[in-house]
């Protein structure tokens, strides 16, 4: 995998009223009470004391730099990392006893590492491929470099038009994501992202442990997939024909794996180079296909 860093040097500044900037956390509180927050989102979250100051909150990004890699995305989309060529298998062999080559990568490596912004500082930056001159501007990046064409392909991603049945929305702060979410589901929901004991960057073998439980109800399902950018931004999406389903795994070498199974019942609407029918030799349409989601992607369910 092909790492590509760049320094944001204080590319923003907003002074606002306690307020106006409520700690993502604290608004995470006030919408889901009952909800526990998963390890995919605290990872990117400041602390809490970062957004106050005597009365006042200034919000400065002077990270270091933001790692980006070219990683899964959504399902109807063409791109794809190595890492996933064990993620994909069928449906018919979500059972318990089934052994599967799985891979759950290093998150200090291989995923994209960029924190959640403010909702009233992510706000404020243009998202929207007729603004790129301004989203350039605000995070000083110049035409033609890497960075660039990164900021370029995930905007065109987020643009683009999603697959029949499908309802989508890049969201660019948690809050977005949490309106996203419980417009369509509801505020009884279940947050999940896969938890790994012991990362690798290496294929091994697993095996389904009992205990396969389906969750939420039909229709009722939206999957977030970190996209590459200089700040946190999910591409969130809710098809009518996903289940999932509550999987834990048992590697060889005793390493365990608690995550969900993230299943498609029909994929007539994938595109047919997609690489999930390369590595399970089926066609579009024929049978369900299911994948388990890295550990930097939230799935959510009704509960």
């Amino acid at each position: 995998m092909e790492f590509y860093v760049f320094h944001i040097i204080t590319f923003l500044m907003l002074v606002v009223t306690n307020a106006a900037t409520l700690p993502p956390q604290l608004y995470w509180k006030s919408m889901l009470p009952n909800t526990t927050m998963p390890k995919a989102i605290t990872n990117l979250l400041r602390p809490v004391a970062e957004y106050w100051s005597e009365g006042k909150a200034t919000w400065i990004n002077d990270a270091d730099g933001v790692e980006f890699n070219v990683y899964y995305v959504y399902p109807e989309k063409v791109e794809h990392n190595i890492s996933n060529l064990g993620n994909f298998f069928l449906k018919k062999d979500l059972h318990d006893g089934k052994k599967l080559s799985m891979i759950f990568p290093k998150t200090t490596s291989n995923n994209n590492v960029a924190k959640f912004l403010p909702k009233e500082v992510a706000d404020s930056i243009p998202f929207s491929s007729n603004k790129m001159e301004n989203i350039l501007h605000k995070l000083s990046i110049k035409k033609g470099t890497k960075e660039y064409k990164i900021v370029k392909k995930t905007i065109n991603e987020c643009e683009s038009k999603g697959i029949k049945g499908e309802e989508k929305l890049c969201v660019t702060s948690l809050e977005s994501m949490v309106d996203f979410t419980t417009s369509k589901l509801g505020k009884n929901v279940e947050a999940i992202s896969t938890e790994v004991k012991k990362e690798s960057n290496e294929f091994q073998e697993y095996v389904i442990e009992k205990g396969v439980k389906k969750l939420g109800d039909k229709n009722k399902t939206i999957v977030c997939h970190k996209e590459n950018y200089p700040y946190a931004v999910f591409y969130c999406h809710k098809t009518y024909t996903t289940e999932v389903y509550s999987v834990s795994l048992e590697g060889v070498d005793g390493n365990r794996v608690k995550t969900v199974a993230v299943c498609h019942t029909d994929t007539s609407q994938w595109n047919p180079k997609h690489l999930a029918f390369q590595v399970l030799k089926v066609e579009p349409g024929t049978v369900p296909i299911c994948h388990l989601p890295p550990q930097n992607h939230v799935v959510w369910v009704s509960k």
